[in-house]
């Protein structure tokens, strides 16, 4: 509820009468307001600088400056514009009062005053005043409030959107393999199957980083909802890569994309969640396979750089994976766009798509404090790149 509070409420008195100004101030001391005293109009603005009043009761007929014209500089200034002004002035005519109201004042006391009246038209206005404090510090709170819900919503769709985006490659991989299966059944036996042991553990696997995509994802803090909860761990990037090009075999086998790579035998340690990690290879070549037509060459290829301006300066080497492909390319101007949320390229037509995979890989490659990036070309295809920090070696 709105208080009405009058105390302590400062006021500014303008009038170049001494008699006028005792008066006035005295009467208003005695309800327990702040009164401060000016007697022309450059003392006015001097004291309304140094400190905003409440409320401003302004004599009209004054030396040099007039009560007119303080009160048109006061309304055309932001800091001083909704300060409230009650004209006081022997002017009686209708057309003085009615240029007082255009200036901007919001009452018109004709001397002699009556004491009563006064205080309760100040009274008024000290009470609409504090009431206009009020409702403006609420629209503020209320204005921040509805700022702050739109940022979670927002984010929320984020994370909505990534759980749906991310689980789509392993389970599609997953019914691939068992649609392989079904298909593979004997006429004879139709209710039992063979199963190699190496395609459960593939599909234990799959299983495996579904869950553990589910639990990140559930695991994301409130303040944060982007689908991106870290957990590294020392990782080994030769039996990650070999896991995950077994684990799109199918996947590319149906699509009919070859893929090219020239794996080291070892390669450094990097401190990275493989979870997060493989959702980055997920988007990356499912975006290849969704953007070109089938028979497209994909290359994978890793090196070891140094980077002197890398985020992580006590780093001193990185792994830098490539992923090339020979497809349609991407239009080197939209190249620089393609990391945002939500946006996609002018040539994906009608392919169906939120524009969140490439931001997504962007905060998980940022989040292992490595860089990503893009080499476009028209129509000679396009390589995506990223690094990842690798792990210090122990010293002995």
């Amino acid at each position: 509820m709105i208080q009405s509070s009058v105390q302590q409420a400062d006021i500014l008195i303008v009038d170049d009468t001494p008699e006028n100004l005792r008066l006035l101030s005295s009467m208003l001391e005695e309800q327990s307001y702040k009164v401060r005293k000016a007697t022309n109009g450059k003392q006015a603005l001097k004291a309304i600088e140094a400190q905003s009043p409440d409320l401003i009761l302004l004599d009209i007929l004054m030396p040099e400056m007039n009560g007119y014209q303080i009160a048109k500089h006061l309304k055309s200034l932001d800091s001083t514009r909704d300060i409230p002004i009650i004209f006081l002035s022997a002017l009686n005519d209708t057309m003085d009062k009615v240029f007082a109201f255009d200036v901007g004042g919001v009452d018109y006391i004709t001397k002699p005053f009556q004491v009563q009246e006064v205080l309760v038209r100040v009274r008024t206005q000290i009470t609409l005043r504090n009431q206009q404090k009020q409702l403006r510090e609420q629209n503020q709170k209320l204005q921040q409030e509805i700022k702050e819900r739109q940022k979670i919503e927002s984010a929320l769709r984020v994370y909505i959107h990534a759980v749906s985006h991310d689980l789509r490659n392993p389970v599609t991989g997953m019914l691939m393999i068992l649609n392989n299966l079904l298909s593979k059944k004997s006429s004879d036996s139709p209710s039992s199957l063979t199963v190699n042991t190496n395609i459960l553990e593939q599909m234990a696997n799959s299983c495996d980083r579904q869950l553990n995509l589910l639990n990140s994802l559930v695991e994301t803090s409130d303040t944060d909802l982007q689908g991106i909860s870290l957990n590294c761990q020392p990782l080994d990037l030769v039996t990650f890569t070999q896991q995950l090009i077994t684990e799109w075999q199918p996947i590319f086998d149906k699509n009919k994309v070859g893929l090219n790579h020239t794996l080291p035998s070892s390669l450094p340690q990097v401190q990275a969640d493989s979870t997060q990690l493989w959702r980055v290879f997920d988007n990356l070549f499912s975006n290849a396979i969704k953007y070109n037509i089938p028979g497209l060459s994909l290359t994978l290829s890793t090196e070891i750089i140094s980077d002197k301006k890398a985020k992580i300066k006590s780093c001193n080497q990185w792994i830098k994976y490539t992923i090339s492909d020979n497809g349609v390319g991407i239009n080197p101007e939209e190249s620089e766009k393609l990391f945002e949320l939500y946006k996609r390229g002018k040539n994906v037509g009608k392919i169906k798509g939120l524009g969140l995979g490439l931001y997504l890989c962007r905060q998980i490659i940022n989040g292992h404090g490595g860089e990503i990036g893009v080499i476009p070309s028209n129509n000679s295809g396009v390589s995506f790149w990223f690094t990842l920090p690798v792990l210090p070696s122990k010293k002995s």
